[in-house]
């Protein structure tokens, strides 16, 4: 991460209009990270499953996967996608999910197709959807599907921290029938994100997984842990675009050994690793803002996407040393103002006033001056104008060398 020296700089960002929240005019630190991600992030190309852009021993490869298919074991479906019968496009990318997996090799392929197939019916996959297994206290904390990255596709998020509590533990994980649960419902969560993707060439056919490592007892999840991952990768091929590591500890290294012999190398090429303090860096990189959870530097909340799609956050960057000022003009006398802001891995002084457009106006301190910590979530928060004025929202990183990546939003509701 850059650095600068502490100096007294002050950069401000002037918002004249009330009624959307325009990006700084500035080139976003962001922009610049997603340009040299290119260069850092493993060079994994997402497939389109056009058949106009398979190579002529690729075509070759699913036109006998589908002759084979159909000799050897008939018409079947999966994930409601008819495979066989050219009646549905949606089944070519299924096809090519396994032929991928397996680099075009046919023979491999089928026995992976058919084992998929067997093991669903066993599983009880295409239902699993229905029941209700009896996790709700995990829903959303230890696994869920939260938003999309900025390529549309879901987002996973995973974290196994709470299993460090040994009473949590022996819950899910005390013995093989608890195990079985647990796995059942890791599939069902899963399943819920395939059912978003399209599964038609050039539209999203794959999710994203952010895995929070933080906490995580990596003895005791040994065996939960190969099993979940050779569960997905034997029935699951080519469904995870993105593998995103964060809070990654310093024995990581170990744990990656444990599961490392489990994945294929086109698998390995989707990870992405941030160490702990780094999250919210490496999150926006990939997603946008609005659609990072709150406890991972972003402003979504559980519950927000009941509202409708999220409004669009500004992105920008604070560097060492500097203060940055956001400045909201043009709020008319009765308005009110809600906002939302957020510092990544925060430790710097927050606040916001009011300063009302008349000459001798007195300033309004609408939130005083106080020091963020690192764990701290984004900021929400109204205020109700009497007068005309503009919103200032302050950001002091002057005691800092460390350059952080923000973002806000706002909106304002004139009275009527």
């Amino acid at each position: 991460m850059e650095s600068t020296s502490p100096t007294s700089t002050k950069q401000t960002l002037t918002i004249p209009t009330p009624e959307s929240s325009p990006k700084p005019s500035k080139k976003s630190f962001v922009t610049s990270l997603m340009a040299a991600a290119a260069l850092r992030t493993p060079s994994f190309k997402e497939d389109t499953y056009f058949i106009s852009h398979l190579k002529t021993f690729e075509r070759k490869a699913l036109k006998e996967l589908k002759d084979k298919l159909m000799s050897s074991h008939g018409p079947d479906s999966m994930w409601g996608i008819p495979l066989l019968g050219n009646v549905d496009e949606r089944a070519d990318v299924v096809l090519l999910k396994f032929l991928r997996a397996r680099d075009f090799r046919v023979h491999d392929s089928l026995n992976m197709l058919l084992k998929c197939l067997n093991w669903r019916k066993e599983f009880g996959a295409e239902t699993v959807l229905e029941e209700d297994l009896g996790f709700k206290e995990l829903e959303g904390s230890v696994a869920y599907m939260q938003g999309i990255d900025r390529g549309a596709h879901p987002v996973c998020y995973n974290a196994y921290g709470v299993f460090k509590d040994k009473e949590m533990y022996e819950k899910f994980f005390g013995d093989d029938e608890k195990l079985k649960k647990f796995l059942r419902w890791r599939v069902q969560v899963l399943e819920r994100g395939i059912k978003l993707l399209h599964f038609k060439p050039g539209g999203v056919n794959s999710i994203i997984q952010v895995t929070d490592l933080k906490d995580m007892p990596k003895r005791e999840l040994r065996v939960a842990s190969n099993h979940i991952l050779s569960l997905f990768q034997d029935n699951y091929p080519e469904m995870v675009a993105r593998k995103i590591f964060v809070n990654v500890p310093w024995y990581f290294s170990l744990l990656y050994s444990m599961f490392s012999p489990f994945l294929t190398q086109r698998t390995k090429s989707k990870f992405v690793i941030s160490k702990e303090g780094n999250v919210a860096e490496t999150l926006y990189k990939f997603i946008r803002p609005e659609y990072v959870p709150v406890q991972y530097g972003g402003l979504s909340r559980p519950g927000d996407a009941l509202n409708g799609p999220p409004k669009s956050a500004s992105e920008f960057t604070i560097k060492g040393g500097e203060k940055v000022n956001i400045q909201i003009e043009g709020i008319e006398g009765g308005s009110t103002i809600t906002w939302d802001i957020v510092v990544g891995g925060w430790e710097l002084e927050y606040s916001a006033e009011f300063v009302p457009n008349a000459e001798g106006g007195y300033t309004i301190a609408v939130e005083k001056p106080r020091r963020m910590t690192a764990d701290e979530e984004a900021v929400h928060n109204s205020f109700a104008a009497r007068e005309a004025g503009k919103l200032v929202l302050s950001v002091d990183n002057t005691a800092s060398r460390c350059r952080k990546v923000a973002a806000y939003r706002y909106v304002v509701r004139k009275s009527s």
